[in-house]
């Protein structure tokens, strides 16, 4: 008897969650046309003050920094992830991997959010993780499997319905029969000539010797690049990637640059991170031959159908290899002024910390310096102390973005909230 209401309540979920699904599908159709979605008015903002904020407040008494530089909470936002400053107001867009887009927006420009609240919740989105701008500031939000565009979002946020160009429809940006619960955050970026770029993570440890075809193919364990508004002139830019979750252009010399996660499961301290430069379209950088730029993963435990593989021709070397599995994702070009001399030019990147290790490591953020000749020099650590001295984490660092004043800011999805790191000599 008691597997009756059990069963029913299967079936009830199931039917909830397939109409919410085609809700939100009609939904799409209606803002492309601009008409309304009928989607309640009054958005609940994310609580910015309480007990929560107040600890994370606490538990950043513990992140060191070099001298003259101070970490403070700049907002309360849940599950964040990939972070877009806006153009031309004080706000910005955070990506997660659930399903919301979040808007913070800084009324008063005193550097701290007094709003956080969902981005067109009258959208159904399927981990909308990569958020990015074009030049002329429509916002660029990359799904599991979906590419979408939003006019001037940081000036029609307000409702529930904004206006939406589907770049790649559901479905479209790789085959559904490759969708997994597994790398399937992507991140992007829009050169100046607006071309769009994607990294597709692959979505096994190891991909398997029957799909290295497919996969070279289509671009996934590899990033690809499109028209930003019609998603026209495909094209698989770079290949040899596992799973890139963190991109940045280089706004000196244009440079593509983005971070790759290592294989599992072949020991604490191997393979290493990678930090990658692209330069040109066709560059094959040795996944899954190599992981870095000596590990051959190709006949390894991890991947043993892989051993007859032949080595990629001409595979690029990361430009920079971290400890093994720590997980770096986020990165950015620093361009600002605010902080020393030292770090301008170079990149940050965020290290998300390893889940897999039998000794912790990770939740840091690294400073990579770049030389003359637009390569990497050595990676420091710029910012640490998320990880405690018994192994565990009070924050797992995402992403880090360039406020306007020179500031950064670093994501961390899971104690849900916004950094901002400031500089004063």
């Amino acid at each position: 008897m008691k597997t009756i209401p059990l069963i029913t309540a299967w079936l009830l979920c199931g039917l909830i969650t397939s109409a919410s699904a085609q809700a939100g599908r009609d939904n799409l159709q209606a803002l492309k046309q601009f008409k309304v979605s009928g989607t309640d008015l009054n958005i609940p903002p994310v609580p910015q003050e309480g007990r929560n904020a107040e600890a994370i407040k606490a538990n950043l008494k513990n992140v060191k920094l070099p001298a003259g530089f101070k970490i403070e909470l700049y907002a309360v936002v849940p599950d964040a992830r990939h972070m877009a400053v806006a153009p031309n107001t004080n706000m910005l867009f955070v990506g997660t991997r659930k399903t919301r887009v979040w808007a913070v927006t800084d009324r008063n420009g005193d550097s701290v959010a007094d709003e956080v609240k969902p981005f067109a919740p009258s959208l159904n989105f399927k981990v909308p993780n990569g958020v990015c701008w074009t030049k002329d500031g429509f916002l660029i939000v990359v799904e599991h499997n979906r590419v979408l565009n939003f006019p001037a979002a940081e000036f029609f946020y307000e409702g529930p319905d904004v206006a939406v160009i589907e770049v790649v429809p559901q479905g479209k940006l790789i085959p559904e029969d490759e969708e997994s619960f597994n790398h399937g955050a992507r991140v992007c970026r829009v050169a100046d000539d607006g071309t769009l770029y994607i990294t597709v993570g692959q979505p096994h440890n190891v991909q398997p010797a029957g799909k290295l075809e497919l996969y070279d193919r289509l671009g996934i364990g590899g990033v690809v690049r499109m028209n930003a508004f019609d998603g026209s002139k495909r094209e698989v830019y770079a290949r040899g990637v596992r799973n890139s979750v963190g991109m940045d252009i280089n706004p000196k010399d244009k440079t593509v640059w983005w971070t790759d996660n290592q294989t599992d499961g072949l020991g604490d301290d191997v393979p290493p991170g990678e930090l990658n430069r692209s330069t040109k379209a066709g560059e094959h950088f040795g996944y899954p031959y190599w992981n870095g730029a000596r590990f051959k993963v190709a006949g390894s435990p991890a991947a043993p159908d892989l051993k007859d593989m032949k080595e990629p021709a001409n595979a690029i070397a990361p430009q920079v290899e971290f400890p093994a599995h720590q997980a770096q994702l986020g990165m950015t070009f620093y361009s600002g002024k605010q902080f020393p001399a030292k770090y301008q030019g170079g990149i940050f990147v965020a290290a998300h910390g390893s889940w897999n290790r039998t000794k912790p490591s990770g939740a840091l953020i690294n400073f990579v310096p770049l030389k003359a000749d637009g390569t990497a020099g050595a990676s420091e650590v710029f910012a640490e102390g998320w990880l405690d001295t018994n192994g565990v984490y009070k924050g797992r660092p995402v992403d880090v973005a360039q406020m306007k004043d020179g500031s950064i800011l670093i994501s961390d999805d899971y104690v849900g909230a916004i950094y901002r790191v400031s500089y004063a000599p």
